[in-house]
């Protein structure tokens, strides 16, 4: 399994990382993608890389820290992204749900980092949360230009397909597996395989069912055997297409799987 979306750099893991991350290969977990939130936490993801080959970085700053967001921020993470290889531009984007920033300098900040992306070739890793119509509006000022995946949805299937429509692919994370999520159930059931995504979010938003619990890239399989419970298919299949999709977006050349 690819988790296409963990912060094991988060201090939630500061006592028992390098446990954590040995455990991952016999967990089935075989490769991680780990976004930065900030310039340090991105940074980090950086260091983590370097440290173990099978954890890929992504760099970029989150809409809660906007507006701290300067040209000296821009530039590290754009040195970082070419002289680190991140794989992937985040996580960026617009939450209007806590407004820890202004939400025109979100939008500024946003629209910043997505011409980062587009200059240097690399795909983006969106965070959204009650702002699903100006994200859509934003990220289509880029359409053909910059595609990504919508990190953690939670969002309506009408929205996923307009998403979509952009060229972007769709991940979930543990709320698929809460009992009363219909919502983001229906999505995961209707989402075509070539658009999926599984990822933990880790250490948040742990799957039943451990939920109360830190969440662990290793939770990753809860994800994967509730979508193929939803799709009726077998849980192989999403595993493989999720894999396969996470491979071919974030350009993980040369990365192999064991069966």
């Amino acid at each position: 399994m690819i988790d296409s979306h963990a912060h094991l750099d988060d201090e939630k893991f500061n006592y028992d990382r390098e446990n954590i991350i040995k455990e991952l290969k016999e967990n089935q977990v075989a490769y991680v993608i780990n976004p930065g939130a900030d310039l340090e936490s991105s940074k980090r993801a950086i260091e983590l890389s370097k440290e173990y080959d099978f954890i890929f970085p992504a760099v970029g700053v989150h809409p809660h820290d906007a507006q701290s967001f300067s040209e000296e921020i821009y530039n590290e993470i754009k040195n970082m992204a070419i002289k680190d290889k991140a794989v992937a531009i985040g996580e960026i984007g617009l939450d209007y749900y806590y407004d820890n920033s202004p939400r025109d300098k979100q939008k500024e900040v946003f629209k910043k980092q997505l011409e980062l992306a587009r200059e240097l070739n690399l795909p983006v890793i969106i965070h959204t949360r009650d702002a699903y119509g100006d994200t859509f509006d934003i990220l289509n000022e880029f359409k053909g230009e910059v595609i990504g995946v919508m990190h953690c949805y939670s969002g309506s299937l009408e929205m996923a397909e307009r998403y979509m429509s952009l060229g972007y692919y769709i991940s979930f994370a543990g709320p698929v597996t809460f009992k009363n999520a219909k919502n983001v159930k229906e999505t995961a059931e209707n989402i075509p395989m070539d658009r999926l995504l599984i990822e933990t979010d880790s250490p948040y938003l742990t799957p039943t069912p451990n939920r109360g619990k830190r969440n662990e890239p290793k939770y990753v399989k809860y994800v994967a055997e509730t979508i193929a419970e939803l799709k009726d298919v077998p849980v192989s299949d999403v595993i493989e297409a999720s894999r396969e999709n996470a491979r071919n977006l974030f350009k993980l050349e040369g990365v192999s799987f064991e069966d």
